[in-house]
């Protein structure tokens, strides 16, 4: 039986980026694409339904984590088997879709990342700043420290989940902000899920999204939170919400 994949693009001003990324998407998911759009103040959602985009509108901005609940509660109710997490503002190449999702399919991972991190002067060269490379590396290896894995990249946004995955871990509690990405991540190692990586180009240019070097050190500090949270819950005393208790 063919499993039903459904990619959710979280978007925020990504009119001038849209198109090309509905366009490097497989022909056989632009039937099967949901867009969230989260109060932009652009084109973006009359660009989107010219696309033929299924839409759906905040009418205010709940963040970069609120923008993903609703990704995810809507392909979830829509019986997604796997869920595949695009940006629409073209920074992640969407023509490895099939690359991305195959080991889910295959039942060897329940999550999958897009990870742009193979050597330095790749990474660089697509021009991502030498602090979000310092920063990057940095909360990587201390995550796979913490975690006891040893994955090459943890704050990708091209991501897929099987929907076992959406409906076990407690994602509404995560927060609303970008380290939603990390708790996610986070508890579904806390609850023994596999997660695995291809590698993706680089891709920074202006018109991609990127947050300030200020909101980088909150998420960074966020990240670090969150690694706490972890080793408390896994001392069984205190599990903090973001886990499922075992």
């Amino acid at each position: 039986m063919q499993k039903k994949v459904i990619i959710v693009m979280p978007a925020y001003n990504a009119a001038k980026t849209l198109q090309k990324t509905y366009s490097d998407i497989p022909k056989k998911y632009k039937k099967s694409i949901l867009l969230v759009d989260d109060g932009s103040h652009d084109s973006t959602v009359r660009k989107a339904k010219r696309l033929g985009i299924k839409t759906i509108s905040h009418p205010q901005n709940r963040g970069y984590g609120g923008n993903q609940k609703t990704c995810y509660t809507v392909a979830v109710s829509e019986k997604a088997d796997i869920v595949v997490m695009i940006h629409p503002d073209y920074q992640y190449d969407a023509t490895l879709t099939e690359e991305l999702i195959r080991p889910l399919l295959q039942g060897r991972e329940d999550i999958m990342l897009g990870s742009r991190i193979r050597t330095r002067e790749e990474v660089l060269s697509g021009g991502m700043p030498w602090w979000k490379y310092a920063g990057n590396r940095f909360l990587t290896i201390f995550e796979n420290t913490v975690l006891g894995r040893n994955l090459s990249e943890y704050h990708t946004g091209l991501r897929a989940y099987t929907k076992e995955t959406l409906k076990v871990l407690p994602f509404h509690r995560f927060s609303d902000d970008f380290v939603f990405d990390q708790e996610l991540l986070v508890s579904a190692v806390y609850s023994g899920l596999r997660i695995g990586e291809i590698p993706v180009p680089v891709r920074y240019f202006p018109d991609a999204s990127s947050i300030s070097f200020m909101r980088s050190v909150k998420y960074g500090l966020m990240t670090l939170l969150t690694l706490a949270k972890y080793m408390i819950a896994k001392t069984g005393i205190v599990v903090p919400a973001i886990f499922i208790k075992k």
